[in-house]
């Protein structure tokens, strides 16, 4: 059957009527649609631009596709209804047309240094093997790669850049060239601006990030997916567990994550394309895209509007998902009170639909 759904639609701000046809949206009246909302405003469905399905909370990866799927389903149930996999150890491609689980991007499992990465996460290779294991993981995703451009050093007692500038610059040459784009999870100052000027297409994280590479990220249209819950919740565990072995490396941490909200202003002040993004199943629990998002506004000083089109409209552009527009895709949520006015709503959306489907 199809669905009626009457609301302000945003962004365009103006009370309009969608009819809900199998999966795809029309503005032409659909003689016998079931009404399902007819006040309140409505916004294409949620996107969590930094999520891992396949990782429970805690970093432990998921063993089966029924978990994969029970953790995208709470993600789905909080408004969530697109999903950009940044990196996961188990396959799930079953779940990309499965209609209860949100759409997803992804990436293949992260491509990480030998021994500088959380265990059993990601495939580990020797510099000379980053470039054709790049290539085999763009064909494991669905249009994008997950590149760790740092980890602790123990060594160096610091964070440093997983392999060399020439091994890194190469990896995101050979993604491109497989025609995917590149994510890069990337904490300390160094790795982050040599994947910037490589011509990586979104930065994870981005901890060190200065102001002048901000300027250059928003020339190039390279994405930020802050992960602002996940500094906030995890640098400070991060730091305390490692100051009797790594000194450097825990004030390091600590000084990352109390300049960090000054550093996502400074890239929304200058224009970078920021989307929301939880890192859920590392270190985070699923299900917290709206916490993530009032951070942005309290935090970094995102205007509501702008936040809301970091998690909706524009991350849904940016991921190929098109929005409540006409053919467009049949992913909605509904909330009562207008969110540009109290962010806050977002937290209880009172009507989901998936694909056409009722959630909510």
């Amino acid at each position: 059957m199809a669905l009626h759904v009457r609301g302000v639609v945003l962004p365009d701000d103006e009370v309009r009527d969608l009819w809900l046809v199998g999966d795809r949206v029309t503005f032409t009246p659909v003689p016998g649609a079931q009404t399902i909302a007819d006040r309140g405003f409505v916004l294409p469905g949620l996107v969590d631009a930094h999520c891992h399905p396949g990782i429970a909370a805690g970093g432990v990866p998921v063993t089966s596709l029924d978990q994969a799927r029970a953790l995208a389903a709470i993600d789905r149930d909080a408004g969530v209804l697109a999903i950009r996999d940044a990196g996961s150890p188990y396959p799930y491609p079953e779940l990309e047309d499965d209609p209860e689980m949100p759409r997803l991007a992804r990436a293949g499992r992260h491509i990480a240094s030998p021994r500088r990465y959380l265990r059993g996460v990601g495939i580990e290779v020797e510099a000379a093997d980053v470039r054709s294991t790049v290539t085999e993981q763009a064909r494991a995703g669905n249009g994008w790669v997950k590149l760790v451009g740092d980890w602790l050093d123990r060594s160096a007692g610091d964070l440093a850049p997983s392999w060399d500038e020439a091994t890194l610059v190469a990896a995101v040459e050979a993604a491109h060239a497989a025609g995917a784009r590149a994510a890069v999870h990337t904490f300390s100052e160094t790795a982050v601006e040599i994947m910037v000027r490589a011509g990586v297409d979104s930065v994870e994280h981005g901890t060190g990030l200065s102001v002048d590479l901000v300027a250059e990220m928003a020339r190039r249209g390279t994405a930020l997916v802050p992960t602002m819950i996940n500094i906030e919740t995890n640098f400070g565990d991060i730091a305390e567990r490692a100051r009797e072995k790594f000194p450097g490396y825990a004030r390091h941490m600590l000084a990352l994550r109390d300049r960090f909200p000054s550093v996502v202003a400074a890239a929304y002040e200058a224009g970078v394309p920021i989307y929301v993004g939880t890192d859920a199943g590392g270190g985070i629990d699923h299900g917290l895209a709206a916490r993530e998002m009032l951070l942005l506004h309290e935090r970094a000083g995102m205007s509501p509007t702008d936040v809301l089109a970091a998690a909706s409209w524009r991350a849904r552009e940016w991921l190929g998902f098109p929005g409540l527009v006409e053919g467009g895709l049949a992913d909605l949520v509904v909330y009562d009170a207008d969110p540009r006015a109290d962010l806050r709503v977002v937290q209880d959306p009172r009507r989901i639909v998936l694909r056409g489907r009722v959630v909510r």
